[in-house]
């Protein structure tokens, strides 16, 4: 019953932070994926592993890691050998950009990724980019409202005193 309760006030609490529901992956997975890719025995099973270990590194909380999977994604992106293959990374991409706070490079790879092909869980992703870029751009004209604001008053005081 607590982990219900618990379960709930998390739900509750990222929606109202305004988290994402991206899964994260932590050290110990990108080893096993590490380990995988380098115990690969021809070229489609290390392919898959390197989209294993692409993923897991995206979905990382280490920054380090996000770029590196975002390095190995780019590296990758032009031997893709269907169209399948290259929405995925390029879906991958766009969440490694997210995760580094890109969100412009990460809705423009999602538009891409959509011109391949349409899925269900990247349009609704784009949902969330569409509402993340309007939320900071709101922020943003709000606090250079703010900073006009002082500007102008810090000069209106100054006047007012000379007088």
């Amino acid at each position: 019953m607590d982990a219900k309760i618990m379960s709930f006030f998390d739900s509750v609490s990222s929606f109202f932070s305004g988290g994402d529901n991206i899964p994260w992956c932590d050290r110990d997975i990108i080893a096993g994926c590490e380990k995988e890719v380098a115990n690969a025995r021809n070229a489609e099973n290390k392919n898959e592993s390197l989209m294993r270990l692409s993923w897991a590194l995206v979905h990382s909380r280490q920054t380090e890691d996000v770029n590196r999977g975002i390095a190995m994604l780019e590296a990758s992106l032009d031997s893709s050998s269907s169209p399948l293959q290259t929405r995925e990374k390029l879906y991958l991409l766009a969440v490694g950009h997210y995760r580094n706070g890109d969100y412009a490079r990460s809705r423009q790879l999602l538009e891409r990724c959509l011109e391949v092909r349409p899925y269900a869980v990247m349009l609704l992703y784009r949902k969330l980019m569409l509402c993340l870029l309007y939320n900071d751009g709101v922020i943003g004209i709000g606090i250079a409202a703010t900073a006009v604001g002082l500007v102008v008053g810090g000069i209106a005081a100054a006047v007012a005193r000379k007088k």
